[in-house]
């Protein structure tokens, strides 16, 4: 007679009696509502940290800005003055406040990976195109919203600053801290939801910061960059570096050669009898190093076209551990209290500072 195997069951025998089948334990009839609830949270609580530290930021910056003109009688508040008001209030207080609603929602640590050099510049060329388009569409949108009056008043503030201003705030402070909170903070806490949807967030709320629609889309497309480069290794020092060195194109190399070219060719009230003379003489003022680095920068656009298209297969993105269901990704991550606060706020505060 064979044995039984292993995998049949043990039939009861006539002698053992017969068990009474157990009552099966309910299903929990709403998993699904539960934890969408929880993501809706945590992408609330992630809107509300950036609303704090938003509102914080505009009142102690008119706080320290009242404060320092008391120093500064008759309006002549110099501009390291202006950027201290400023970013200290925001480095200082409000995004240190914002970590205690921020670190509510869990963060998850992940494994950490170094970028090799050629693939970083290959991203860092890549943000090119993207920074200048959408310097392009912030500039039209403004123009156009406004009939032409909107004044790009970051840019006029960095044309008038010391150098040594422009590296320490805009350079060397502005993108460690932004970096942290934009990038570290907020895509940490929310990339257990979708990688996607943690850089979209994280770039969106980049954008919205700035109060600025000359700034607000290259901002998010950098964003998506940044967080692209974030997202894959983990370390912050890479998108830092990389908003590092595109500030200092922008706030230092762009301004600096702007002033050493005769602000009559600017304006286009140069005779074109001058412009000739000029011309003759080898004396453009600055007018040839502006033209070598308007060449190098189309060169880098079309590079970072190239770039951008030939990497199309090579962007890799991973589903995630609660990744969030397609119909209902915007709804949760975005229709919620704290999202919808901090975006009003942002986008009102960009609306008054475009028409003024």
């Amino acid at each position: 007679m064979n044995e039984p195997s292993e995998s049949m069951p043990n039939m009861p025998s006539q002698q053992q009696p017969q068990q009474q089948p157990q009552p099966q334990p309910t299903p929990n009839p709403t998993p699904k509502r539960v934890w969408w609830v929880e993501a809706g949270r945590n992408f609330s609580l992630i809107g509300a940290a950036l609303a704090i530290m938003l509102v914080f930021w505009i009142a102690l910056n008119i706080l320290a800005s009242n404060a320092l003109a008391l120093l500064f009688p008759g309006g002549n508040m110099p501009t390291w003055a202006l950027f201290l008001a400023s970013s200290g209030p925001l480095y200082a207080i409000a995004m240190p406040l914002s970590m205690l609603v921020f670190t509510r929602v869990p963060a998850i640590e992940t494994r950490k990976y170094n970028m090799g050099a050629k693939e970083f510049f290959q991203l860092l060329i890549m943000c090119v195109p993207v920074m200048y388009l959408g310097n392009i569409i912030g500039n039209m949108f403004s123009q156009t919203a406004t009939d032409g009056q909107a004044v790009d008043r970051v840019s006029s503030l960095l044309m008038g600053s010391q150098w040594w201003v422009t590296v320490l705030f805009a350079v060397i402070l502005g993108p460690i801290f932004e970096e942290w909170i934009f990038r570290k903070e907020i895509i940490s806490r929310l990339r257990r939801y979708g990688e996607r949807t943690a850089i979209v967030i994280s770039s969106l709320a980049f954008a919205l910061f700035h109060q600025n629609f000359f700034q607000f889309f290259y901002a998010f497309g950098l964003g998506l960059l940044f967080g692209y480069v974030y997202m894959r290794t983990s370390k912050l020092i890479y998108p830092v570096l990389m908003h590092m060195l595109l500030n200092f194109n922008g706030s230092v190399i762009a301004p600096l050669l702007l002033r050493s070219v005769d602000s009559r060719i600017l304006d286009g009230s140069l005779s074109e009898a001058d412009l000739l003379s000029m011309i003759e003489n080898g004396n453009l003022g600055g007018m040839g190093a502006m033209m070598l680095y308007g060449m190098v920068l189309f060169a880098l656009v079309i590079t970072g076209i190239v770039l951008l298209v030939k990497w199309q297969r090579r962007w890799e993105f991973y589903t995630a551990p609660e990744e969030l269901p397609r119909g209902s990704k915007l709804r949760i991550s975005i229709g919620n209290p704290g999202m919808i606060v901090y975006i009003l706020i942002a986008v009102a505060l960009s609306v008054l500072m475009l028409f003024q």
